[in-house]
């Protein structure tokens, strides 16, 4: 498995080591439920090098990225970062990902699983298309962590990055952290506030350690991929491989904000405007189940007549919540907030009702 910079620091602190997507990851170090409360209430710092990080450069980037995601890349300013959709000429989810438009060139953030996809897709199009592109795979030469939570802001004020107050979300900033060359951006996956950072591979380990030093008054703690899934899972966030598939469209998904039908050709653009103008026929809906058991990936979702209509793509207990959740396509019929429906657990039929996504808003009544 390949390793992160980090990984010899997971190990000597405890934390349980899983195989995600080829990489050695900690999947927590204490309980999800400690570590996910933790970037509720106060912060919790998350290694995330096995991220993908495309360096997209050349007299031609911005057209190969217009081209090959479903967003506006030339309106981009420097600065920015937008979510967006790489897509098949199907129309197809390939990946989620972060554009990042830097001065002269651009940062792409994918998901870890589909990493060589990515590379190998858009290296075939550059070959075919876009002879002045150049593609550089950044993964291995540098690190990535995420402060979340909202202490965030206030713990890498105090170690000296007092310009990230004014920081808006979705926007990067070139600056010094402890010395070092970095690049920090307003994102996350959590649903709360909170920065990305990308050093140098021999920087992330000391950046790291200062920051749970600083944070310790503040209640930050190191927190595995499990709290993250549950985090994402509570503000509605998809997930590739559950939510998202080449066999889904981001129409389909509830992403219509990413996709600009009315910019040039890109790829699926055809396919997707013919899916917008006639309306999905399923729709990705949020649900809350009676009681505390878990509908897990690939439950049948029931109408109330006992006949599967869906199933479930993601499922977990809510820690801020205190009720299971769930996430699932269902036809646009059994859409509407409020509608029953049943979820069955291994043979079990449990109730749950259509509720509005995200299940939880940052700064916000929380939903019960």
């Amino acid at each position: 498995m390949q390793q992160t910079p980090l990984t010899e620091w997971h190990r000597e602190h405890h934390g349980r080591l899983v195989d995600f997507a080829g990489w050695e990851m900690p999947m927590q170090y204490t309980t999800i439920m400690q570590e996910h409360r933790a970037v509720r209430e106060q912060a919790g710092l998350f290694d995330i090098s096995h991220m993908g990080r495309l360096s997209i450069q050349g007299t031609e980037a911005s057209q190969f990225l217009d081209y090959v995601t479903t967003i506006d890349i030339p309106s981009m300013q420097p600065g920015k970062i937008r979510y967006a959709l790489a897509t098949n000429e199907k129309g197809g989810i390939q990946d989620d990902i972060l554009v990042y438009k830097q001065d002269a060139d651009f940062l792409v953030v994918v998901n870890a699983s589909n990493r060589e996809k990515i590379v190998a897709s858009w290296q075939a199009v550059i070959s075919k298309r876009f002879e002045g592109v150049s593609l550089d795979d950044k993964t291995q030469s540098s690190g990535m962590i995420a402060l979340q939570g909202p202490e965030a802001i206030h713990i890498l004020t105090e170690l000296g990055c007092e310009d990230l107050a004014n920081l808006k979300y979705y926007w990067l900033l070139h600056t010094t952290l402890l010395g070092s060359d970095v690049l920090v951006s307003r994102t996350g996956y959590t649903g709360e506030d909170g920065f990305e950072i990308i050093a140098e591979n021999d920087q992330i380990l000391p950046i790291w350690n200062k920051i749970l030093e600083a944070g310790q008054s503040r209640g930050a703690i190191a927190c595995g991929l499990g709290c993250r899934d549950t985090l994402r899972l509570e503000a509605g966030m998809p997930l590739y491989g559950h939510e998202l598939s080449e066999l889904i469209d981001p129409i389909t998904a509830g992403l219509k904000f990413a996709v600009s039908l009315k910019k040039g050709d890109f790829l699926g653009r055809d396919v997707l405007l013919e899916v917008s103008e006639n309306t999905p026929e399923n729709v990705r809906v949020g649900l809350k189940l009676e009681g505390r058991r878990i509908a897990r990936e690939t439950s049948p979702i029931m109408d109330e007549d006992e006949n599967q209509i869906g199933e479930v793509t993601s499922g977990t207990f809510s820690p801020t919540l205190e009720t299971s959740i769930a996430m699932g396509y269902v036809p646009r019929k059994f859409s509407a907030i409020g509608t029953k429906l049943q979820v069955s657990l291994r043979g079990k039929f449990v109730t749950a009702s259509v509720v509005e996504l995200p299940f939880y808003y940052r700064n916000q009544t929380r939903r019960k």
